[in-house]
């Protein structure tokens, strides 16, 4: 057991480095272009780091995912299949080409799309298919990609939450013909606001790349000595964004990438160190990762068990229960909701059909740590006191809000050692 107060770290970690990338900026001058430095540079080291071919830089992760979308033809009249669960996002970048989201549910162990769900969404109008690699586990491709090749359609990784993750030995990103990442600020891989595209395609390279810049080409050559005067074609052929980065965030999504590994590791660790003291209580159940890939562990969903831990409880009331219990019973160890409802019900979509595994997901489960303060950005010490604060509540759950204490405000009670608590609001996270 921990001893002392243990501080846990605020994320992104910022170090010497990263201030003296933007200061190199600063110091020469160039903040933007379609062919600036820093941004070239990262498009280069990214794809380099996969073993992709090519790679552009974005504004943003909803850019990146957008412009693989309009590279892949999707438009009016298209469908687009995604998973039931995911940010916003997934779905909004179809919206953007004016196509249909079909929402898949997921996996109920993975919390990735299903491909049988998958199966089960496919029209004559299905043009792609977003797997998302959700808190940092690889979909499972091999299926997923097999469904498309049948099909005739085009699979793009949303591979916003697993840099670093792998499948099979191959880095996520390149399973399909295109995957799109985030460099917010959220991610493993931080930089404020930003996002990756990346393919092994010249043809869907070019295309995108003309998306991303109101439809124009790529500058042949850009010349230091005038900057902001990179000569492009002229000639718009697609309509496109202004999609750009900054050179700001490149810089820093430079350095964070050398950092990348460490990141990674520290993540895997902590993540280890979480599930190995939850392995001996009844009714948590640890992420579950297949031997066949890599799991970066961007976010670590806790879900609970009411019939392993003997509680007469739906899943979702023992969840807001155990996330009191965290806070009020465990020295407030960091514990938060991350989605409230499956993306088919949010009032933009409103679609009435049941998401059994997907609205499970969300009901019986919860992420251990916050976005400001993540499992992944924290030393030992703080890992070992918060797997402290989570076997303190469910020890408290399991002895006193089992079977001996069944009945509505007894058992509520029960839960946090008997003691009348104050309500708490409930922590919702967002991501962009």
């Amino acid at each position: 057991m921990s001893s002392g107060i243990a501080q846990p770290r605020l994320w992104p970690i910022l170090s010497d480095a990263d201030r003296a990338a933007l200061q190199r900026v600063l110091d020469r001058g160039v903040l933007s272009g379609a062919g600036a430095p820093e941004m070239t540079a990262l498009e280069e080291e990214f794809a380099a780091s996969l073993g992709s071919r090519f790679c552009l830089a974005t504004n943003s992760g909803t850019a990146a995912l957008h412009i693989a979308l309009a590279a892949a033809g999707v438009g009016p009249g298209d469908e687009v299949i995604v998973p039931a669960l995911s940010f916003i996002a997934t779905a909004q970048a179809v919206l953007h080409q004016g196509a249909t989201p079909v929402f898949a549910d997921v996996d109920p162990a993975t919390y990735n799309i299903d491909p049988v769900e998958v199966v089960s969404r496919m029209t004559p109008g299905t043009r792609a298919i977003v797997p998302v690699h959700l808190h940092g586990l690889p979909a499972d491709m091999d299926a997923i990609n097999g469904l498309a090749e049948r099909a005739g359609v085009t699979v793009i990784e949303d591979a916003a939450q697993a840099h670093g993750a792998t499948y099979k030995g191959r880095a996520v990103g390149t399973l399909g013909a295109m995957g799109a990442f985030s460099l917010n600020s959220t991610k493993n891989l931080p930089a404020g606001e930003g996002g990756l595209f990346v393919t092994d395609s010249e043809e869907l390279w070019e295309r995108a790349a003309r998306v991303r810049f109101d439809g124009l080409g790529l500058p042949g050559k850009w010349d230091p000595r005038r900057p902001l005067d990179a000569a492009s074609d002229g000639l718009a052929t697609v309509r496109g964004w202004m999609y750009l980065p900054g050179e700001l965030t490149s810089a820093l999504a430079r350095v964070q990438l050398v950092r990348l590994p460490e990141t990674t590791r520290r993540s895997q660790a902590n993540a280890a160190r979480v599930t190995a003291r939850l392995a001996r209580l009844p009714g948590l159940v640890a992420p579950h990762v297949p031997a066949d890939r890599t799991h970066v562990f961007h976010k670590y969903r806790l879900r609970l068990g009411p019939d392993r831990a003997g509680i007469r409880s739906s899943a979702k009331a023992l969840r807001d229960r155990f996330l009191q219990a965290l806070r009020f019973r465990a020295e407030g160890v960091e514990a938060v909701l991350w989605q409230t409802v499956p993306l088919p019900y949010h009032p933009l979509f409103s679609r009435p059909e049941p998401y059994p595994n997907a609205t499970a997901t969300i009901d019986n489960s919860v992420i251990i740590a916050s976005q400001s303060y993540p499992l992944f950005a924290q030393p030992p010490d703080v890992v070992e006191a918060r797997s402290d604060g989570i076997e303190r509540a469910a020890a408290a759950g399991a002895r006193r809000g089992g079977l001996a204490e069944r009945s509505g405000m007894r058992e509520r009670l029960a839960f946090f050692g008997g003691r009348s608590m104050r309500p708490m609001g409930t922590t919702y996270v967002f991501e962009s």
